[in-house]
């Protein structure tokens, strides 16, 4: 029996059931948290959850809880694993029971809507945590509950933050880097899941791997003139959250946000997709704060304003993509000014049109 105190998952979908099997396969008791209390009986009665990883068999120490303020007693560190558009409910409903001297990491992968805050943001606002961290990289869930090796990033301010969260997840599965750059880890992850649903676009659409390939590049291109904007290292973009994060949801079938992008390019509509996929697919609500924080910023964001305009203002698939090669060139890749000088990025994209 492990020593460390007990770990608390907040939310029993597949990538939060996912990290409580992880967790308690480091022989830690862990309680995952989830608002049904059928779901709560099956994973307590019967070690499944049917709903998020049919055929999983979790672990006699997981726990299924639905009272919030209970699962918080005595717990050192809160894993966030719900959709960002329930995000600030469920921190508000946290915020009566944390105390300052628990950790909170954020596993969730996307922007508030209406607010475009970030998820650390939002705990910051509404609960006393400051020791917050966020966790992000090529994890597509199911693959990793199928116990295929893998490798994430937390990012904190905090040493102690990086430390519980390695010892907590790290195994001979999953690699488990370190960065202390929240803001671009963040941003990372929530922006390539709007590339992703391009890139599901051009693989239905049949445009062929070099389209493919020049859309994906003209996406991380412009996750890093927003993320640079808004104060990320540039080389985060390089990394785990940034290009690993790109690769793996622009690639996997199992992607939910690359499946929306077959879907639309299929002819359906976004509530029919959405509808079939079950699931939600942060890509979709991003897509909105991403074209509003460029606008914000000054940033050309052209792949992202047309992935918007697929989703929310009926754009076809087929015709963005004309569009999209119909502008013009431009640089390919932006030079970078030497240190104490304004960012390449900025310099020579940062007072374009969105």
């Amino acid at each position: 029996m492990s020593s460390l105190p007990p770990l608390l998952v907040i939310g029993a979908g597949n990538w939060g059931t996912t990290l409580a099997q992880l967790a308690a396969s480091r022989g830690r008791q862990v309680r995952l948290w989830t608002r049904d209390s059928a779901q709560r009986d099956e994973i307590n009665q019967r070690r499944s959850n049917s709903r998020s990883l049919p055929g999983l068999a979790l672990a006699a120490s997981i726990l299924g809880v639905t009272d919030l303020g209970q699962s918080v007693d005595r717990v050192d560190l809160i894993l966030m694993a719900i959709p960002s558009g329930a995000f600030r409910e469920v921190c508000r409903g946290l915020a009566p029971v944390v105390g300052p001297e628990q950790m909170v990491v954020s596993a969730t992968k996307g922007f508030e809507a209406g607010t475009h805050r970030r998820m650390s943001e939002i705990v910051c606002e509404e609960t006393c945590a400051r020791q917050i961290g966020v966790l992000s990289g090529p994890n597509i869930a199911a693959a990793v509950a199928q116990g295929k090796p893998a490798a994430t990033a937390i990012a904190s301010a905090f040493p102690r933050v990086v430390e519980a969260t390695r010892r907590a997840l790290s195994s001979a599965q999953l690699m488990v880097c370190a960065s202390a750059d929240v803001a671009g880890v963040e941003l990372c992850g929530a922006l390539k899941n709007v590339v992703a649903i391009a890139a599901g676009i051009a693989d239905e659409l049949g445009v062929g791997h070099n389209a493919k390939a020049f859309l994906i590049t003209r996406g991380m291109t412009e996750m890093m003139r927003l993320a640079s904007a808004m104060g990320a290292e540039p080389m985060t973009l390089t990394g785990l959250a940034g290009i690993g994060d790109l690769m793996a949801t622009c690639e996997s079938p199992l992607s939910r946000n690359h499946r929306i992008g077959v879907a639309l390019a299929r002819g359906e509509s976004l509530e029919r997709a959405l509808a079939s996929l079950g699931m939600v697919a942060e890509g979709v609500y991003a897509s909105r704060s991403a074209r509003a924080l460029a606008r914000a910023h000054a940033i050309d964001m052209p792949l992202f304003t047309r992935i918007d305009r697929i989703l929310h203002e009926g754009l076809a698939p087929r015709d963005a993509v004309d569009e999209l090669m119909a502008l013009p060139a431009g640089r390919d890749v932006p030079r970078f000014a030497s240190a104490g000088r304004q960012s390449g990025w900025r310099a020579e994209h940062g007072t374009k049109r969105a």
